[in-house]
């Protein structure tokens, strides 16, 4: 099959591989859309040990059964493969799993390909509803209504009125939407890109502002940061009232940026979340399926051939959609 591999920093190449081989309780999927995510940038930047040269990326996946069961069911795939019997797993926190792995690290080689193998329980079956463009939307979006619903749950979230999310890629955006569907209708998106700040602002209902208007003192209830830099932790720490809550996606920068002495004094909560549980997953799935998510035509679609420029257009900041899907049929 073909596939397009990390072969070295900033370095994309088409090339032949095998086939995937399944192993038990495994399917092979045929992959029809695969979106370019942040951690494939990190990897493609060489910032990600656990994403060596080579290796297939790409974990935002939707396609077609092959064989099985299932065969011929139309599915997105949860990318997180856990163990099923460890404490997390038995306790609904499968996302923290020690043994987990996730396609595109090694050992799993990712959906920038025509196939992939996962297995079955990790597959959501799609009804026609979605297009595959839209299902491939389903893993970032999954990350975004994990911490909407850790918000949630927190004290500020109880008659939160306002919130404020860093980012207008795919993990930013997924973030807002879940933020809206959970019943947070005031929230303000934090965008730097000008490019993107006027895609999103000129077809989505969405409060979009620049990083400049956003200053100590606003008083927000809850702050999700999915970009993850030291700005972007230093504005949200200034940013969120008394008593709220921060909760951090992103990865970008390791450390630095929190103001510890005011999260202090005014018993602000800081919480990192690593992707989401399975239920999440199939919960995101669902509020797609029945619309609660918008039209989700915020991507840009290009061919796997092409995904080396993809890959170039992001990181020159060219790109204006949040996400762009990579079709390997194509």
């Amino acid at each position: 099959m073909k596939a397009l591999v990390y072969i070295g920093i900033e370095t994309l190449e088409m090339r032949d591989v095998a086939d995937p081989n399944p192993g038990s309780g495994e399917c092979v999927v045929r992959v029809e859309s695969v979106g370019i995510c942040g951690s494939d940038m990190h990897a493609y930047l060489g910032h990600d040990d656990r994403r060596p040269a080579p290796i297939i990326l790409g974990h935002e996946v939707a396609g077609v059964v092959e064989g099985g069961a299932h065969d011929g069911a139309r599915v997105t795939v949860n990318p997180l493969v856990t163990c099923g019997t460890c404490r997390y797993c038995t306790s609904g926190q499968d996302n923290l799993c020690p043994n987990r792995q996730i396609i595109s690290m090694q050992p799993r080689e990712g959906g920038f390909a025509q196939k992939i193998a996962i297995p079955e329980r990790n597959l959501v079956i799609i009804d026609d509803s979605l297009t595959f463009d839209q299902a491939a939307l389903a893993e970032p979006i999954a990350c975004g209504w994990h911490a909407a619903r850790v918000v949630k749950a927190h004290p500020a979230g109880f008659d939160a009125t306002r919130a404020l999310v860093f980012g207008g890629g795919a993990i930013g955006m997924g973030a807002a939407l879940s933020l809206r569907a959970q019943g947070i209708e005031n929230v303000s998106l934090v965008e730097p890109n000008e490019v993107r700040r006027d895609y999103i602002t000129s077809r989505y209902d969405m409060h979009v502002i620049d990083p400049t208007q956003v200053s100590s003192g606003d008083d927000y209830d809850m702050v999700i940061d999915g970009v993850g830099y030291v700005a972007t932790r230093e504005q949200a720490s200034e940013a969120v009232r008394p008593g709220g809550i921060i909760v951090h996606i992103g990865l970008g920068q390791d450390l630095g940026g929190l103001n510890i002495r005011r999260m202090t004094l005014q018993e602000i909560t800081f919480t990192g979340t690593y992707t989401y549980t399975s239920q999440d997953f199939r919960d995101t799935a669902q509020a797609m399926m029945h619309g609660k998510l918008g039209d989700l035509s915020w991507t840009e679609t290009r061919p796997l051939s092409h995904g080396a420029q993809a890959f170039q257009d992001i990181r020159l900041g060219t790109s204006q959609a949040p996400k762009i899907i990579l079709k390997p049929t194509h």
